[in-house]
């Protein structure tokens, strides 16, 4: 085992929370998506979403101690915990998809004041209606402490380049507050041969990617330059997409026109997490975007989550510089948090 893999000196930014259980919807009858929990096998419970198991999940989703205790073999220090991205609900009705990320939030900041400062906070906020997701932003970072807000890779089909979703990263960026793009509900679904798990392993890094790109086309971060935004995945399947919209710049003129600055360089402004299970891809990626873009995500506590993501990048061959910077240092920078708040690796 590498020296680095047991440092507890990791960041982790992509880590998902699920509360022990839902509360009651206020009004008369819970509305169609609204979400609750039912008992599984031992330390398990099933996500119930419609009357269906929509994920059976461990108690490693809501359990403070328990994730904490695999920080160690992990080789975190600290973790940034968001809600399973379903849970964004952003096709319930605004005041019901309001109560519901409320309480999310409240969960989170529950579990990170039982940590210790070894857990941040992601929130959520109801992006299907602009007034209500603009409060919870500031109850996000001005009442919960929160540090930055997970949204999905579209809402509700309008992608994250959409001007209507401007006035949201304009007050990401005056509140100082990171944004985490994560796959939800993606495109290309009757495109997958196969079972229902290949949504998350082959759909959501395309969703991904286009969003990803629709920023880049959309000029997201000339508008909003203070904007630390993240996608999750390695970016998805943008660093595929990136040698062509560099092509397409010069043949075809409306998009000369349109988009207003070098697609790569825009895309190097962008953070992105190690999630690719693959040392060739993550050097590649490392090479493309900048070393001083890409930090730790692990997708835990669900299966299909990077184990040992410290241990992964220190095997892959970067020099001690690199490496501080894709276990710790971007990922603090991203967050938010001074380069102090962890010991630094040794």
């Amino acid at each position: 085992m590498h020296a680095l893999a047991a440092c507890g000196c990791g960041v982790d930014v992509h880590a998902h929370v699920i509360p022990h259980d839902f509360p009651d919807c206020l009004g008369s009858a819970a509305p169609a998506g609204w979400p609750s929990m039912a008992p599984a096998h031992a330390c398990h419970r099933h996500v119930m979403i419609d009357g269906k198991n929509y994920r059976t999940v461990s108690d490693k989703c809501w359990s403070t101690t328990k994730r904490l205790a695999d920080f160690d073999e992990m080789g975190l220090g600290l973790q940034a915990i968001s809600p399973m991205p379903e849970l964004l609900s952003y096709w319930l009705a605004p005041a019901v998809g309001a109560q519901l990320v409320r309480y999310l939030n409240e969960q989170i900041a529950l579990m990170v004041s039982e940590s210790s400062g070894r857990l941040v906070g992601l929130g959520a906020v109801p992006l299907q209606d602009m007034d209500l997701a603009l409060k919870e932003l500031q109850h996000i970072r001005h009442g919960l402490g929160l540090v930055g807000v997970e949204i999905g890779s579209n809402i509700n089909g309008v992608p994250i380049g959409d001007l209507r979703l401007d006035p949201f990263f304009e007050a990401c960026e005056a509140l100082d507050l990171a944004v985490f793009v994560h796959a939800l509900r993606p495109t290309g679904m009757d495109r997958l041969v196969g079972p229902a798990p290949l949504q998350q392993v082959l759909a959501y890094p395309s969703d991904v990617g286009l969003a990803a790109a629709s920023a880049l086309t959309g000029n997201l971060m000339l508008r909003h330059p203070r904007l630390r935004i993240a996608f999750s995945h390695g970016g998805g399947t943008l660093a595929m997409l990136l040698p062509r919209l560099e092509q397409a710049m010069s043949v075809f003129p409306a998009l000369r026109e349109s988009v207003q600055r070098s697609p790569t360089e825009q895309a190097r402004s962008f953070y992105y997490d190690t999630l690719v299970f693959d040392t060739p891809t993550l050097q590649h990626l490392v090479q493309l975007f900048g070393a001083t873009q890409l930090m730790i995500g692990t997708d835990y506590p669900f299966n299909f989550h990077d184990a040992r993501p410290v241990q992964r990048i220190a095997q892959a061959g970067f020099d001690a510089g690199v490496t501080q910077q894709l276990v710790q240092a971007n990922g603090l920078r991203f967050l938010g948090l001074p380069a102090t708040t962890l010991n630094p690796l040794p």
